[in-house]
């Protein structure tokens, strides 16, 4: 009898110490405070040729006074008891305040990277309120469908595929979501919200090249690349998707840079969806909590890889719209 009840004991302690270990990894994330040298200069140059603004995961407002494309456009957030236990809808009026917030009125695209709930469900009403169309995979053409966006607005494409909006020229480029348990799918039909967050499959994932007036940039939203797929590709500027890139091995980490960032040359990374994506885009930004990530991690492994190759990393702030070239270091060592 004895052994029966130091087995139970032993199974409480064993349950108590992963339900301590579950909340402690839920509940606490990094510091910001510890990144704030690494905060990207403010455009000190308000008719700088190109401005970017950050609004978070990797919601980017690239705008030249003329024209401004969109990519991905996520505002609405869902907690996470929305996510675990209902089924989830593009909020109309959060996505206008954060449009308005932003000073967006009007874009010419809303460029999808993939199909994902956090890059694509907001994006057909975001471009149903600025008069945009909506590019991406035809996982995410079905996202739009579903949402009853016309198809004059909706543009399915396919890596290698090259756009012009005004002085923007975009090319798609294939990539891949970070390795994880919703990696993959397509969306076959148009998908009707609301649904439940995992209907919203990867479908295809792009890296996204921009080129404006000579200059051209590398948006990868997810932590995840197809070797070999952006080689004679370059950019001077590469805002690099680092969610769940600090739970991946040192070879991850390593292999992902040289895909990324050797392969291109770029001289300066910013890196993007690190931040916890079911906290109201109203908030402060914070990272994604212990559990699911190490911010800390991912980090201190850029900031030591552009130290050894002469690579400048910058944390981008929400919000606050920058010059990306602005003292771009001149080049690479």
């Amino acid at each position: 009898m004895k052994y029966v009840i130091a087995f139970g004991l032993a199974i409480m302690v064993v349950l108590a110490s992963a339900a301590a270990y579950v909340y402690y990894g839920l509940t606490h994330r990094p510091d910001l405070s510890s990144f704030v040298a690494l905060t990207a200069a403010p455009d000190i140059n308000r008719n700088a040729p190109l401005r970017v603004t950050f609004l978070g995961v990797s919601t980017l407002l690239f705008d030249d006074g003329s024209t401004a494309i969109l990519l991905d456009g996520f505002f609405t957030r869902p907690n996470s008891r929305q996510l675990f236990l209902e089924k989830i809808s593009p909020d109309k009026t959060i996505i206008k305040n954060s449009l308005q917030r932003a000073g967006i009125d009007k874009l010419a695209a809303v460029i999808v990277n993939h199909s994902h709930y956090d890059h694509a469900m907001d994006a057909p009403e975001v471009a149903a309120q600025t008069g945009a169309v909506l590019v991406g995979s035809e996982s995410t053409a079905n996202v739009g469908r579903g949402w009853g966006l016309p198809e004059a607005n909706i543009a399915a494409r396919r890596p290698g595929d090259i756009m012009t909006f005004g002085r923007f020229t975009v090319t798609l480029l294939q990539s891949r979501h970070v390795p994880s348990p919703f990696t993959g799918g397509e969306i076959a039909a148009p998908l009707v919200p609301p649904v439940r967050a995992n209907a919203y499959l990867e479908g295809t994932s792009f890296a996204v090249q921009i080129e404006h007036d000579g200059r051209r940039l590398l948006v990868n939203a997810s932590a995840g690349f197809v070797p070999g797929a952006l080689a004679g590709r370059r950019a001077d500027v590469v805002f690099l998707g680092i969610g769940q890139l600090g739970k991946q091995s040192l070879s991850y980490m390593a292999e992902y840079w040289r895909e990324l960032v050797t392969t291109s040359g770029a001289r300066r990374v910013i890196p993007i969806h690190w931040d916890d994506f079911t906290a109201p885009i109203d908030q402060p930004l914070r990272p994604i909590p212990v559990l699911l990530d190490d911010m800390n991690a991912s980090m201190k492994f850029l900031v030591a890889e552009g130290g050894k190759s002469g690579v400048e990393v910058k944390l981008p702030e929400a919000w606050t719209v920058f010059d990306p070239f602005y003292r771009l270091p001149a080049s690479a060592r």
